[in-house]
């Protein structure tokens, strides 16, 4: 089996009038979320565009684009999910992903387990979640929003 691997990254600003939806789970005491044409999932949308660029399917953009209202308000897990089926689709199997997420809220380690049991579904593979603050440098040490990095290992499946 050949194996490929590929890199997403996705960051997006707080919104004081969105809930919090990061690596699959709703975050119920945060005053704001991500903003969004879907649920602004950074996670799981740099999970997304590492599987996309792994596979050589395109990113996100090209694949779920902003101007289809079908993706409106999605979670980041269901695009997980049909990210997925596209690659299975186009001959590969997702191995694992690796997700790291930059942000100085919500603080994810009490959840880290129920985030990597959430995507690892989505994703039919083992996803581990990691997350780190800048100590107050850049836009998500200033507290404006959140990124993700996101590295994905596939193989292609035998014909």
């Amino acid at each position: 089996m050949a194996e490929r691997v590929g890199i997403g990254f996705d960051a997006h600003a707080y919104a004081p009038d969105a809930p919090m939806w990061l690596a699959g789970l709703f975050f119920a005491d945060e005053a704001s979320g991500l903003a969004g044409h879907s649920d602004g999932d950074a996670a799981a949308h740099a999970a997304c565009d590492a599987i996309f660029s792994a596979t050589g399917l395109g990113d996100m953009g090209s694949n779920f684009g902003t101007a289809d209202p079908a993706w409106a308000n999605a979670s980041g897990v269901s695009f997980l999910k049909e990210t997925v089926a596209r690659a299975a689709a186009a001959g590969f199997q997702v191995v694992n992903v690796a997700i790291q997420i930059i942000g100085e809220r919500p603080r994810l380690a009490a959840r880290r387990a129920e985030a990597e049991s959430v995507l690892s579904a989505a994703a039919g593979a083992p996803v581990s979640v990691s997350a780190t603050t800048t100590d107050g440098l850049g836009f998500t040490g200033r507290g404006e929003g959140i990124a993700a990095i996101a590295t994905a290992l596939v193989s292609a499946k035998p014909r």
